[in-house]
């Protein structure tokens, strides 16, 4: 497994690569000038289940802002930095755990020296960033157009430059909205470093359309062993970033925790709001902390079968439903008690 050999990199308070556990990672979108925006964001954010957050810095009063920030959030604070190594240094200098870059845009060798001697001297990682919406004029004229393998060539191009001044704690992020372009890109870095990689599918767009792009290709890269933060990119509210990232690794066994609501398609002997009480169970348990699976069914006929492999479900009838444990048929309630039998239930939950 590719993720058991990267090398292991301290972000703060937490550790990547090393086979430790692929974290979830996410970036606000207030304004990070606004410090009380940003602290409220980023900690609805936590609570949520995100593990690494970032922030964009574009001007000196984010850089400087990032200080009390830091010290009103408990996860690490990843700096995202274009253009002005100026803003690089002064992230680090606030406090920032991590900085992200494009060594391509930041400047000269004399201004990512000035920034790489700052990280080496605090320790903190660099994350080398290289999208395909940002590379670079030669690579595209030599593969004649941007391909996985100009990637892969941009990125540890811009590893070695950074080595060849005397530091190594680095992340590497080679993401493309071309979901094929990217699981190949991966495959082909995967076997050319053993730099802890952090993996997404960039502007992949809306909730829905992002999401199955996220979940093709993240599934694709990361079933594969490849990958050890991952951030589902979103456009809407981060904390849709979250819910998806989470679902992704434990569908695929990456993480435990949270519980799995499963639902029927719904079907002509469907005789409840199937789609409207699926929907309030998937928000009613965002907030239990157990690790189950959770049945909604929408007929009385096959629901106990269709529930079996769950750990506690409900099934509607007419004006009713069951509630099954483990496959079998506990009793029957109401209607319009079904949800908070339910919750009531995984409340006192004893396994």
């Amino acid at each position: 497994m590719f993720r058991d050999n990267t090398r292991v990199i301290n972000i703060g308070n937490s550790v990547i690569g090393g086979g430790n556990p692929v974290l979830i990672q996410s970036m606000t979108n207030t304004k990070t000038e606004d410090i009380k925006a940003t602290v409220e964001q980023i900690n609805r954010l936590a609570a949520a289940g995100c593990d690494i957050i970032r922030c964009a810095v574009p001007t000196m009063e984010a850089a400087k802002a990032l200080a009390e920030i830091k010290q009103n959030i408990s996860i690490p604070l990843v700096a995202d930095i274009h253009f002005d190594y100026r803003l690089a240094i002064a992230s680090m200098e606030n406090g920032a755990d991590k900085i992200r870059i494009n060594p391509g845009n930041i400047g000269n060798d004399e201004k990512l020296k000035a920034v790489v001697d700052v990280a080496k001297e605090r320790n903190i990682p660099i994350r080398v960033g290289v999208n395909s919406g940002s590379l670079e004029k030669n690579i595209i004229a030599k593969y004649g157009k941007v391909t996985a393998e100009g990637l892969v060539e941009s990125a540890l191009e811009k590893v070695k430059r950074i080595e060849d001044m005397g530091y190594d704690q680095l992340v590497i992020s080679i993401k493309s909205s071309d979901v094929l372009m990217c699981i190949k890109a991966h495959e082909l870095i995967a076997k050319r470093t053993d730099y802890p990689l952090h993996v997404g599918i960039t502007e992949a767009g809306t909730i829905n359309a992002g999401n199955i792009k996220s979940a093709l290709g993240l599934g694709v890269i990361l079933y594969q062993g490849i990958g050890d933060t991952i951030r589902v990119s979103l456009t809407g509210d981060p904390i849709e970033e979250i819910r998806s990232a989470r679902l992704i690794l434990k569908t695929l066994g990456l993480r435990k925790g949270g519980i799995e609501v499963v639902s029927c398609p719904t079907c002509g002997r469907t005789q409840i709001d199937l789609i409207k009480l699926a929907s309030a169970v998937e928000e009613m348990v965002a907030d239990i902390d157990l690790d189950l699976k959770v049945a909604v069914m929408g007929c009385a006929v096959n629901g106990p079968g269709e529930a079996r492999e769950a750990d506690i479900g409900i099934a509607g009838g007419r004006g009713e439903g069951l509630l099954i444990k483990k496959g079998e048929i506990v009793r029957k309630v109401p209607e319009n008690e079904l949800l908070e039998v339910l919750r009531e239930e995984l409340l006192n939950w004893q396994g």
